[in-house]
C-alpha cells in the first residue's frame, strides 16, 4: 500500500503533488458522499498514467471484490451523467488525497472521495483502519440505454431480503422497526457515528440458525469490501463481542421498487443501507467501525508509545 502511494505521488508534477497531499490531522475526519468538490487531486485533472496509479492505490485498500465495486461506482456516476442528469459526462469527479508521509515511520492516510464513494485508509505501525466506508449507487438499477438493467449492489439488497423473507410472526414484527423508511442513512456523514440513532431491531440470538446464517452472510459481504486483514479483524472483534448482540432492523416496504432501509448494529460495528430517493432507485450504504473509525485507536496507541506528533 505504501509503495502504491509512493508510485502515485511520484507520477505527479509539483502542482499535482501539492494538491494531492496534506497533513494527517485537522480536517481529516471531514467527509461527505454528496456531489461537490473535495480536497485532493481530481481524477479528471490527471493524465492517464496518473489516473492509473491512483486507481492502483484504490485497489490496495480494498478486496478484489471491493475494488471492483468501487470502480463500478465511479463508472455508474458517468452512466448517470450520460443519461442526462449532468452536462459534463466525461469528468471523473473523484478526488485522491494522501495525508502524511507513506515512506516515514509516522502514521499516514489516504482517501478516495467523490459522489457516492468514500474510501478512507489510515496506516499506523503496521495496522490499518478502513472506515468510514461508503458506497452508493444512482441509479440503483439503470433504467435505459446500453447499460439497462445494471445493478451495482445486487447482493446488498438480496441478502437482506433473504433474511427478511425468512422472518415470521413475532420475529418479523421485532425486525421491522417502522413502516416508513428514512430518507437517507441515519448517521449521514457525521465524523463520529452515533449508534443510538439506529432502532434496535431483531437480535441475532433470537433468530433461527438459518436466519443467523443469513445475517452473518450479509455482514460478511460488507466487511468483505475491505482488504482481508481489516475484514478479518472486524469479524473477529464482532464475534468476540458476541454475535448474539448483533441486531437487524428493517424499515419501509418489503415490496420491490418501493422505499426501504435496513441496519445492522452491534457493539463493534454499524451498517446502514437506504434505498428511498428517486422513487427507490438510489442506494446509500455505509459501514462504520465503532472501534476503529478513522484509525483513532491506532493513532492514540502510536503516540502513547512515545512517538512525536
Amino acid at each position: 500500500m505504501a509503495k502504491a502511494a509512493e508510485t502515485f505521488l511520484a507520477s505527479l508534477d509539483p502542482a499535482g503533488r501539492a494538491a494531492a497531499t496534506g497533513r494527517l490531522g485537522g480536517d481529516y475526519r471531514e467527509w461527505t458522499y454528496l456531489p461537490g468538490p473535495r480536497p485532493g487531486l481530481c481524477l479528471a485533472e490527471m493524465t492517464a498514467d496518473e489516473r492509473a496509479a491512483a486507481l492502483v492505490l484504490l485497489d490496495t485498500g480494498c478486496s478484489a471484490g471491493g475494488a471492483t465495486t468501487a470502480r463500478a461506482v465511479v463508472g455508474l456516476d458517468m452512466i448517470r451523467r450520460q443519461l442526462g442528469a449532468d452536462p459534463d459526462p466525461e469528468d471523473d469527479r473523484y478526488w485522491v488525497r494522501v495525508l502524511g508521509d507513506p515512506t516515514g515511520p509516522d502514521p499516514w492516510a489516504w482517501r478516495v472521495n467523490g459522489h457516492h464513494l468514500a474510501v478512507h485508509l489510515v496506516v499506523a505501525d503496521g495496522s490499518i483502519a478502513v472506515t468510514p466506508s461508503f458506497y452508493g449507487a444512482e441509479p440503483a438499477t439503470v433504467p435505459t440505454g446500453p447499460h439497462r438493467g445494471l445493478r451495482t449492489f445486487p447482493e446488498e439488497e438480496e441478502l437482506a431480503r433473504l433474511l427478511l423473507r425468512d422472518l415470521e410472526g413475532a420475529l418479523r414484527a421485532e425486525a421491522i422497526t417502522s413502516d416508513q423508511a428514512p430518507s437517507d442513512i441515519l448517521t449521514r456523514f457525521d465524523p463520529v457515528a452515533d449508534p443510538t440513532v439506529i432502532d434496535r431491531g431483531l437480535a441475532h440470538g433470537d433468530m433461527t440458525p438459518d436466519q443467523q446464517d443469513a445475517l452473518q452472510r450479509l455482514v460478511r459481504h460488507y466487511l468483505g469490501r475491505a482488504v482481508e486483514p481489516a475484514a478479518e479483524r472486524a469479524w473477529s472483534e464482532m464475534v468476540e463481542a458476541g454475535l448474539d448482540e448483533i441486531r437487524f432492523g428493517w424499515a419501509g416496504s418489503d415490496v420491490r421498487g418501493e422505499g426501504h432501509y435496513y441496519s445492522v448494529l452491534g457493539p463493534t460495528l454499524l451498517i446502514e443501507y437506504d434505498n428511498t430517493q428517486d422513487d427507490a432507485n438510489h442506494i446509500h450504504t455505509v459501514w462504520r467501525d465503532l472501534l476503529h473509525d478513522w484509525g483513532d485507536d491506532l493513532l492514540a496507541g502510536h503516540y502513547a508509545d512515545g512517538h512525536s506528533g
